[in-house]
């Protein structure tokens, strides 16, 4: 007989969970249990989004540790703000405790925690409840890069070898909440906030199907980190007024623009690149996001930004709409592109997808809590290499007790991230 439908309790009612929410249309058996949020009433706006999608009955609730106890939840994704984590996860772990069945996984998403201290303990917590773990990273679940690589490792890689660069491209205007352009509160500006997707990307293309994430290791990294837009007064300015004055990027400024070039070696000594770029400053249609891989005798490319559908809106017709047609549209006028299926484009659907059938079927995840580790050690190595104007071993000890200066409220952006 067929286990129940997995039934998610989501920690967190804000962009992002009801993103998840709607991209759980298109998958098979699951359902939404639960949505616990600061603000009940944010949560139950999320549980009414579940409702209208057909995706269950859930329950609301402003304290995570009563919804894990809840026994109709099977499975917990994590989408609170990134200075919740540590919280959360003894939240998760008191109401674990008063529960006769335990959970079937805990998936958080990107990135896995604000620097690389708070990552492992993460981990550790997890470990001790014996529960299994997931990183919710999206772009390595995108149709076009899962079928772009699946051919160039078939088709390619067994004639002229194995791909030697990758590079990965995201930046778009900025992102939605003031917690975001908060440097304590998310632990970082742009490059943690969006280089987790471009490295993690890069790193997969690189990886030869079905071998372990760390068949590659990561031995120097080089990164900047710059104040492009955002710092100028007059934008720091409307960063100020958007936000009621949460949001300081006069006296509390973070990065806007970060770039990385990571070197990794293979199993057989073998030395690959990957390059990323990430901004909050860009302005254009829709987003920037770009990516490329390159080997003996082949390339691939692929264009995320460019959807395959656009429209043309004159001076004449004028509102708010714009991110209807696609995430982080900067404007609501001209050439636009859409994106007809967003959760899926960008690979909602495909993780969400991959992390229930693991957790209901008791399979290994291809992304864990030990990913997400990974991941958040290259930033903090991108972090300090931009600091320090040098070169960095990701695999320094150091890193372990490493804050960024943005996180600590000391980055000034005239450093353009070469020192602090």
């Amino acid at each position: 007989m067929s286990p129940r439908p997995l039934a998610i309790g989501f920690v967190g009612s804000g962009f992002i969970t009801r993103f998840h929410i709607q991209s759980l249309i298109a998958v098979r058996d699951c359902t939404v249990a639960a949505v616990a949020g600061r603000h009940l009433g944010r949560a139950q706006e999320a549980c009414q989004l579940a409702k209208d999608l057909s995706l269950g009955n859930p329950k609301a609730y402003d304290d995570v540790a009563s919804m894990v106890a809840d026994p109709n939840v099977d499975a917990i994704w994590i989408c609170a703000t990134n200075d919740s984590r540590i919280p959360v996860m003894e939240a998760i772990a008191a109401g674990h405790a008063n529960r006769e069945q335990p959970l079937k996984g805990i998936a958080c998403e990107k990135p896995l925690a604000r620097n690389l201290r708070e990552a492992l303990q993460l981990q550790q917590m997890a470990e001790k409840l014996g529960v299994a773990t997931g990183y919710l990273e999206d772009m390595v679940f995108a149709p076009h890069l899962q079928r772009g690589k699946e051919i160039i490792w078939r088709r390619a890689v067994p004639i002229a070898g194995r791909p030697y660069l990758a590079r990965a491209a995201e930046e778009h205007g900025g992102p939605h909440s003031a917690w975001f352009w908060q440097g304590e509160v998310q632990g970082g500006g742009a490059l943690l906030d969006m280089m987790c997707h471009s490295l993690e990307a890069a790193r997969w293309l690189l990886t030869e199907p079905g071998a372990p994430r760390n068949s590659l290791t990561p031995i120097a990294v080089s990164a900047t980190i710059a104040g492009l837009k955002w710092t100028q007064p007059r934008f720091a300015e409307v960063l100020q007024q958007r936000y009621g004055g949460s949001v300081d990027f006069h006296n509390r400024p973070s990065e806007d623009f970060s770039r990385a070039t990571v070197i990794w070696q293979t199993e057989d000594g073998q030395e690959l690149l990957t390059e990323v770029t990430d901004s909050w400053s860009y302005v254009g249609a829709g987003l920037r996001h770009t990516f490329e891989l390159q080997g003996p005798e082949y390339a691939m490319n692929c264009d995320l930004g460019r959807t395959g559908l656009e429209v043309f809106l004159s001076r004449e017709i004028r509102g708010e709409a714009g991110e209807d047609l696609v995430e982080k549209q900067n404007a609501e006028q001209g050439l636009m592109p859409v994106a007809p299926d967003e959760t899926s484009h960008y690979g909602y659907v495909g993780e969400n997808r991959h992390f229930v059938q693991a957790f209901q079927h008791g399979h290994p995840a291809e992304l864990d809590f030990q990913a997400g580790v990974d991941v958040t050690r290259l930033m903090m190595a991108c972090y300090w290499s931009a600091e320090e104007g040098r070169t960095v071993d990701p695999r320094d000890p150091h890193l372990e007790d490493f804050v960024p200066a943005v996180a600590r409220g000391t980055w000034k952006a005239q450093t353009a991230g070469s020192r602090e």
